[in-house]
């Protein structure tokens, strides 16, 4: 139920091109009397995208000239003429029509739309002109046009909203599908939640309905169903459903920042966290204690499993769905951020028969794509390659992979007691949670296998020390460890609007004392509309590896701590991701700023 009803949501998008010419085939008028087609004057603006796509290259003379004497029997503009005779698509004549009137354009599957500015143009005149704010900039409003060029439109925009209006051209398959998105999401709530209104004034945590009725109205399916949808289309991780004072906000999480999507009705939270258990699998009547639970969806062609997790506040439930993409490109190491240095002494330590191998970091560093990664690019054919995940990420072929089932009594130390009855070679752990697990971890790597996984620490030097506290003895460390890596993600400087720029003084200051001089020159991104006004577009690792030689391995015996663990590696080779991401400083990939929020604070 819930793969179809995605589905069907994402089928606008897939099919946006042939429903914006529905009811447009190209059929002469009938003129008066004798059935002469009616000839319709070909407009200024008709004439400028024609020359200016000729001048592109994107049709000829000819091909002008033909659709422009079509335009004239058929009454249609130049555009749906194009389209139709498949002269030109939607994408290059919205290039065409932003060059010709010298205005951007705009990416709307890229750019997110400001609530603010919704709320200044009403939806029928959004869909009457087909169009959509985008953002508030000074006192001007941001609006994506199908047809930037019409005055009218702009007149009556500056009037409802009093504002200047700045337009932009936009592709108008993808106009009309942000207008859906960002309108009718709250307007089809508003219009469902109307029918479980108190009678009396009160707070609406307190409207006593049939919660499992009332999500199953269109409107809240349709509204969770838009806001999946718009998510994984933006890239988020996760998606926040958080009941305000005053409303509800809905906030995606890309790149690692949490981002303002939308505001609904402060009425409809009751009924999306509803529809949000019912999808999980969870208790829809227990609202006390915290609950998860996971379902999958598709949207277009992408499978995505989410993972759900509620739990009550103050203003009532809140929600988290974490989005995991399982037709998402498998990376490898380089693609990470993996400098090749550090690339060639980390894939030789994967080549060892035995042991363990550590990828620490807080959560949402990437711990899991570099585990991903690194079993990527070991031989399957020739080795048993077994893991125990919670949840699955990603989909291995080749490879037996175990989903942990606490509630069934699966958990990571049992599947890995019984994993260990099966001959592996290479077995991948997701995460040592517990002393249990360590302990039968440990054991494993002892016994002639090679053991990855991942451990929350805040630096590599630090790592063994949590091991410590989970019970694991020093010498038997010593003994297992082969190298740990820990890392962070930093966002990546949007290469379409990067510039120039000069450091504060402290950005100065930090990448001095990593790399020793002022000899740089620092790009930082102005914003635009491909990394949505943020200077940011995705994000790399930085990292640093331990190799646990004889000399660490000697230290951590003789008890040695943090600092001195950190020292020695140092001065064995390690670079810190402190300097690892001053390093991108200087490539012009990041910032001194992002490099400091991510490593400089945490350590």
């Amino acid at each position: 139920m819930t793969d179809e009803t995605l589905q069907a949501t994402a089928e606008p998008e897939l099919t946006a091109e042939q429903d914006n010419l529905d009811g447009l085939r190209l059929t002469p008028d009938a003129g008066e009397g004798d059935g002469a087609a009616t000839q319709r004057p070909i407009s200024e603006t008709d004439l400028g995208i024609g020359e200016t796509m000729v001048e592109l290259g994107l049709i000829t003379h000819e091909d002008l000239q033909q659709a422009q004497k079509t335009q004239r029997s058929v009454s249609a503009p130049l555009s749906k003429v194009l389209v139709e005779q498949e002269l030109a698509t939607h994408e290059e004549l919205a290039m065409a029509l932003s060059i010709y009137l010298n205005v951007p354009l705009i990416d709307l599957k890229r750019h997110h739309v400001n609530p603010e500015a919704l709320k200044l143009i009403p939806e029928p005149t959004a869909k009457k002109y087909n169009l959509i704010p985008i953002d508030i900039v000074a006192n001007s409003l941001l609006v994506v046009m199908e047809d930037p060029g019409n005055i009218l439109a702009i007149e009556d925009l500056g009037v409802q909203s009093n504002k200047g209006i700045q337009p932009a051209a936009g592709i108008p398959s993808e106009i009309a599908d942000a207008i859906d998105l960002n309108y009718k999401a709250s307007a089809e709530i508003e219009a469902h939640i109307h029918e479980f209104s108190p009678s009396s004034e009160g707070s609406a945590d307190i409207i006593d309905f049939d919660a499992s009725e009332a999500v199953a109205q269109a409107a809240i399916v349709r509204a969770l169903d838009l806001i999946i949808t718009q998510a994984v289309r933006d890239r988020a991780s996760d998606i926040h459903v958080e009941p305000q004072a005053a409303g509800v906000r809905i906030r995606y999480r890309i790149d690692g920042i949490l981002h303002d999507i939308m505001n609904l009705p402060r009425s409809a939270i009751n009924p999306l966290i509803s529809r949000i258990k019912i999808l999980g699998g969870m208790d829809i009547t227990e609202r006390r204690r915290p609950q998860d639970g996971q379902f999958s969806v598709r949207v277009g062609n992408r499978d995505v499993d989410v993972r759900a997790a509620t739990i009550d506040t103050s203003y009532g439930e809140t929600a988290v769905l974490r989005l995991l993409d399982r037709s998402a490109t498998l990376f490898d190491l380089i693609d990470l951020g993996f400098q090749p240095n550090v690339y060639s002494r980390y894939s030789e330590m994967l080549r060892s028969s035995f042991g363990m191998m550590l990828v620490s970091g807080p959560t949402g560093a990437g711990k899991t794509t570099t585990l991903y990664a690194s079993i990527n690019q070991l031989d399957a054919q020739e080795h048993n390659i077994m893991t125990i995940e919670d949840p699955i990420e990603y989909r291995f072929d080749g490879i037996k992979q175990i989903q942990v089932n606490e509630r069934a009594g699966l958990t990571f130390s049992g599947a890995l007691r019984a994993m260990m009855r099966l001959d592996p070679d290479i077995i991948l752990v997701g995460e040592i949670r517990d002393n249990e697990t360590a302990l039968t971890a440990v054991q494993a790597a002892l016994t002639g296998h090679l053991v990855m996984t991942s451990i929350h620490a805040n630096d590599a030097a630090s790592v063994p020390f949590r091991l410590v506290n989970l019970g694991v003895e020093p010498y038997l460390i010593s003994t297992v460890v082969v190298g740990v890596v820990a890392q962070r993600m930093v966002r990546n400087t949007c290469p379409h609007c990067a510039e120039r720029y000069q450091p504060a003084p402290e950005e100065m200051a930090a990448y001095r004392s990593e790399m020793g001089d002022d000899d740089v020159v620092m790009y930082k991104g102005v914003g635009c509309n491909f990394c949505s006004n943020t200077g940011f577009l995705n994000r790399s690792g930085v990292f640093e590896l331990l190799h646990f030689n004889e000399a660490i391995r000697d230290l951590l015996q003789a008890g040695g701590g943090v600092s001195d663990i950190r020292r020695q590696a140092m001065k064995d080779g390690m670079i810190t991701m402190r300097h690892n991401g001053m390093e991108k400083v200087k490539e012009g990939k990041t910032t001194p700023a992002e490099v400091m929020r991510q490593i400089i604070a945490t350590e």
